[in-house]
């Protein structure tokens, strides 16, 4: 027959257009059974011959020829010559079916044709182009050589999701993908959605407590004023952003950001597994899903596919979580360049090798500060997360207060409220300041203010080591944040809401939160601390709470006149005046050789019972923070401890010399010798010990 192509008649043998019909006949049904469509117009283009269902079907490509010999379909002449059927069924089966790689029914044969060349040889004035085996994918079209890397080329896409081909359309099977439910909230990930750096969909269970206490911190704004608009400027599976809109509901207005493409596709499946609305850009298409422009709705969560830092510069929000794989210092100049007054940013950094001082060059790239591994490393992270941000916040005339910093095992999280004009910037610029910190007893004080260089910048330092050490004993850490990491009032209330939408993991967290802000012991602990019976104020803002009067009111984020806001900053001052006390002490890190120490909860009685304020520290399951000199925590730690070894007197406390009585400054010779006690030997332990549990003599006494 004739068919006319291109203004050109091309004759075609009739058997030919039978075979051509009658095999897209057998194509079709075979397509449908396994839900692999066909292309789109996007991709016009046929699979290669190597990818087939059957070996049948590789002989039929063979069978296109009408001689008695058939020449192989995937191997070039000069490789293998036509033969007859019964030696091409063997050769199809031995070197190329079972050699194959199977994805979703079809099999990937290997290919000798000229597909894919390799070095050429130069020979004469001529180049030959040698060909070589390969294989081709059927998702991405690459050609591989090897059947162990084709395998794993495979896998990488399966864990990535990509399995829409350039020739066939592969529909990802249902049971590749998983549902996770946290909080009443579904999710579907991909398989590998715990490995950031291949999944499009990252998804961390281990963050759980994260996500819940920045709910409770967006769940106590959205109480002072209705409706916010937030913002989770890195979806992945959209989990965060689809808790607030579930639980919040009218409260807040939700935007979900991610900047690919195959992330902000999960996010909207995702919103319509929750019974979720997408509200889309005006750029992209609305389907019957979807919601436009005009509509609002409770239950609509908008959508956008851009970068970070653009969609916060074009748009202003009360709430930004930023969220990023790593440091977010790159988005913090946007982050604050249109947030609202008295609105909140709060930022999650997963750089915990930069932030706890494992790789400390990179946190003096990152954060312009220089840190050491210390015992209280992780508030130390803290403050050079709230530092970097206290800068930003600067650099756009503008203020904070940090209502709460959290350091675990795998992030570290900084809620801060966002006070407009230059004196809160300057205000808060004043509190980033660099740290003093002793090499040999860990002692540490923030340096003073002021400009002037110092003589003898040790003499800021309680203790004494450079007078009795060699050599130079402290460092210069910073620049840090040196002021409260903690706000007790806006803590309380997030612990109220913790309570109220049952989120068990943060409950514990948050009462040790509002005691470590409040310098007091777990027992001591109340739901209203007595100084806020009747109002709560933070930041010029007053807010009601179950027990407030009726003289309280309510101010939705407008700014108040001058001398408000002065009266209002004089009462901040006088709160302020006893925020809890900077670091902590480790109280294994100072234990004395050959004694038991007390139980931490008693020592933190006797602490108390001298007179200094003490708490236990979320940074540190064996931290204690209190306002004591480090001698003074040395001494009473001391005089509770037992002795180990046998023999020695009946448990009790160690008695000192009469002279010294706790709560008194420890002369340096007594905190040498205990120094000396730390350091000595096994055998030696036992006389200095036991020098230390008996009384002294009258007679040493008055020499």
């Amino acid at each position: 027959e004739k068919v006319k192509s291109n203004n050109i008649d091309v004759k075609i043998p009739k058997s030919e257009l039978e075979a051509e019909e009658k095999g897209a006949e057998e194509e079709r049904p075979r397509e449908s059974d396994s839900n692999i469509l066909d292309v789109s117009s996007d991709y016009p283009r046929d699979k290669h011959i190597s990818i087939q269902r059957r070996l049948a079907d590789l002989e039929k490509l063979a069978d296109l020829r009408e001689d008695e010999r058939k020449p192989c379909p995937l191997c070039p002449e000069e490789k293998f010559k036509a033969c007859y059927s019964h030696k091409l069924h063997r050769h199809l089966q031995n070197l190329h079916w079972k050699v194959s790689v199977e994805f979703e029914g079809y099999r990937m044969c290997i290919c000798h044709l000229s597909c894919r060349p390799v070095k050429p040889n130069l020979v004469g004035d001529q180049t030959l182009s040698k060909m070589g085996a390969h294989y081709h994918c059927i998702i991405c079209s690459a050609t591989i050589v090897r059947r162990t890397d084709m395998i794993g080329h495979i896998n990488r896409h399966v864990n990535k999701g990509e399995t829409e081909s350039r020739f066939i359309t592969v529909r990802a099977p249902k049971s590749s993908y998983e549902v996770v439910k946290e909080s009443a909230t579904d999710v579907q990930v991909l398989p590998n959605h715990s490995t950031p750096q291949k999944t499009d969909s990252y998804f961390n269970p281990k963050m759980k407590l994260n996500r819940q206490l920045i709910f409770c911190a967006l769940a106590v704004l959205a109480g002072e004023r209705k409706p916010i608009e937030c913002l989770d400027a890195f979806g992945a599976t959209g989990i965060m952003g689809l808790q607030w809109a579930k639980h919040l509901r009218s409260s807040v207005k939700v935007t979900i950001n991610d900047c690919n493409e195959n992330s902000v596709t999960m996010i909207k499946e995702n919103c319509h597994l929750n019974k979720m609305k997408v509200k889309l850009n005006i750029r992209e298409e609305d389907n019957d899903e979807t919601v436009g422009n005009g509509e609002e709705n409770s239950d609509t969560i908008e959508v956008t596919k851009m970068d970070a830092n653009v969609v916060m510069h074009l748009r202003s929000f009360d709430f930004i979580h930023l969220d990023p794989f790593g440091t977010s210092v790159n988005y913090l100049d946007s982050a604050f360049r249109n947030v609202r007054n008295l609105g909140i940013v709060s930022l999650t950094s997963t750089d915990i090798s930069s932030l706890y001082a494992k790789a400390q060059h990179v946190t003096q790239r990152h954060y312009g500060c220089n840190i050491v591994r210390t015992e209280y490393y992780k508030e130390l992270a803290a403050r050079t997360v709230i530092a970097a941000v206290t800068r930003a916040a600067a650099r756009c005339n503008k203020g904070i207060e940090v209502l709460l910093a959290v350091a675990l095992e795998h992030f570290v999280l900084v809620v801060v409220r966002v006070l407009r004009g230059p004196t809160p910037a300057d205000n808060s610029a004043r509190k980033v300041r660099y740290l003093i910190h002793c090499q040999w007893c860990e002692e540490r004080v923030f340096q003073k203010e002021g400009n002037m260089m110092e003589e003898n910048p040790y003499q800021q330092l309680p203790c004494d080591c450079h007078g009795s050490m060699p050599g130079k004993t402290a460092v210069l850490l910073g620049p840090l944040w040196s002021g409260a990491l903690f706000n007790t009032g806006f803590l309380r209330r997030m612990l109220l809401e913790a309570v109220q939408y049952s989120l068990d993991e943060a409950q514990p967290l948050l009462k040790t939160l509002v005691c470590e802000s409040e310098c007091t012991t777990l027992k001591h602990f109340s739901t209203h601390s007595p100084g806020d019976e009747n109002k709560q104020e933070e930041c010029g803002v007053y807010i009601r709470t179950p027990n407030t009067s009726a003289e309280s009111y309510l101010v939705h984020g407008k700014r108040k006149s001058e001398e408000v806001l002065r009266s209002t900053a004089k009462r901040q001052r006088a709160e302020h005046s006893a925020e809890h006390p900077p670091f902590y002490y480790n109280i294994h890190r100072h234990s004395i050789k050959g004694m038991n120490m007390p139980k931490l909860n008693k020592f933190l009685n006797y602490l108390s019972e001298a007179g200094y304020r003490v708490s236990r520290t979320h940074f540190d399951p064996m931290g204690v923070r209190t306002n004591a000199p480090l001698a003074q925590f040395k001494t009473v730690l001391m005089k509770y401890s037992t002795p180990t070894y046998v023999g020695a007197q009946a448990e009790g406390p160690v008695h000192l010399p009469g002279e010294i009585q706790v709560g008194e400054e420890v002369p340096a010779a007594v905190a040498i010798k205990v120094e000396e006690a730390d350091l000595a030997e096994d055998d030696e332990s036992e006389v200095s010990a036991t020098m230390f549990t008996q009384p002294y003599p009258t007679h040493c006494a008055a020499d």
